[in-house]
């Protein structure tokens, strides 16, 4: 896996395609890998190239401007200058930032599963998540991918045996590990403060990509999201949760695509 060395730290991507560069950020304990089934091939097939990054390993004391510096330094010397942007969850919050700090790098972004200020729910999760990893306990795999399944997934595809066998199958082969350092770093990346005051200062052109049974996400946040930014579109998808990109990929791939070519 290729890789570049930014402040210090190493940063590992992986690229395919040979036209103009997106770069594809993944949410919290997500690698780029989770972009390669659907929305990498859509991309390298509409001519573009498809640049797939990892966070950064780190260890406590993990910030989100230190993960705005790694995007930077991802669009600068691999992407090779500005470029279109695609996030989900964290990674969506990293470009919405980075719109705000760094316009320049950007051409276009699409904001996947995402808001603009915090609620309750989404403050009392993330402080439930910080409290389970730092409690040491580790949940049986079979019982992380029911509870992951409930929570990020449509009531469509649950209702569906099949696909919520394979569902649960894939969950539970592949766990959160809240012992790993980097994993549990970016739990302490959050919305935590109304940003829809700061997000009006945002002039790149920008789509935020809701999913209709996100409990993450819900779409009334990324409505607000989309209202905060001027001249934002917004679009929401019918059927999936919060791993919206992954249950409905049809769909997302031709509203990034469309968004993108514009």
């Amino acid at each position: 896996m290729p890789s570049i060395v930014a402040g210090g730290v190493t940063l590992h991507y992986e690229e395919s395609g040979r036209g103009a560069p997106v770069l594809l950020i993944p949410g919290t304990g997500s690698r780029g890998r989770t972009w390669w089934l659907h929305q990498v091939p859509a991309l390298v097939a509409a001519g573009y190239r498809a640049i797939t990054p990892d966070h950064r390993d780190a260890g406590p004391g993990l910030t989100l401007a230190d993960l705005l510096a790694d995007t930077a330094a991802l669009i600068e010397r691999v992407a090779g200058g500005p470029c279109r942007l695609v996030g989900t969850s964290m990674g969506a919050l990293i470009i919405q930032e980075l719109l705000l700090v760094r316009p320049e790098l950007a051409v276009r972004a699409v904001l996947m599963a995402s808001r603009a200020r915090p609620d309750p729910v989404s403050l009392a999760l993330a402080a439930a998540e910080r409290e389970l990893a730092d409690s040491g306990i580790s949940l049986p795999p079979a019982y992380d991918a029911v509870i992951r399944a409930l929570q990020n997934l449509s009531p469509r595809t649950l209702a569906d045996p099949e696909a919520a066998q394979d569902w649960l199958d894939i969950l539970e082969m592949s766990p959160m590990d809240p012992k790993d350092p980097g994993q549990r770093a970016q739990l302490d990346i959050t919305v935590d403060t109304d940003r829809r005051g700061a997000y009006g200062g945002i002039t790149v052109p920008t789509l935020v990509l809701s999913f209709a049974d996100d409990l993450v996400a819900p779409p009334a946040r990324g409505r607000e999201l989309a209202a905060a930014i001027p001249g934002a579109a917004y679009e929401e998808i019918p059927g999936a949760g919060h791993y919206g990109y992954l249950e409905r990929p049809e769909a997302v791939d031709a509203a990034i695509l469309k968004f993108l070519a514009a």
